[in-house]
């Protein structure tokens, strides 16, 4: 039971990462002059991409937190820590206004089309500031 929980949250937290990271989302990308076929949602707003952006910050705020916790901590208690960074990883996403669905999505899309990821890596950017 330990390890599905372990999996989703390392699922969220990797795709957050991923896209903070240009230069390795890139490299994992085998063909990026290929048309959107594979991302028929590819025109994302610039309002989603504001959402996202934000969120992807929160969600590392959360993942550097949790991940301290989860190593300082005793097996036992690393199951509640998880569960409880689970949900802060969601309260980060949803508090932007998207779902869980949708930055996923978002995410996804990033890491296959480098014009989606350039858009996002500008405005984490452009939130350091």
């Amino acid at each position: 039971m330990h390890r599905p929980i372990v999996s989703c949250a390392l699922v969220v937290l990797s795709a957050g990462w991923l896209i903070a990271q240009p230069a390795a989302a890139q490299n994992q990308s085998t063909s990026p002059s290929v048309p959107d076929a594979s991302t028929p949602n590819a025109n994302v707003s610039d309002q989603k991409l504001d959402q996202a952006a934000a969120a992807i910050k929160n969600v590392q705020v959360v993942r550097n937190t949790y991940d301290q916790k989860v190593s300082a901590a005793s097996p036992q208690e690393q199951t509640k820590i998880v569960t409880e960074a689970n949900t802060a990883m969601q309260k980060a996403v949803t508090d932007q206004g998207l779902s869980v669905d949708e930055y996923n999505s978002i995410v996804q899309l990033a890491q296959n089309d480098p014009s989606v990821r350039e858009r996002i890596v500008k405005r984490l950017g452009a939130t350091e500031k």
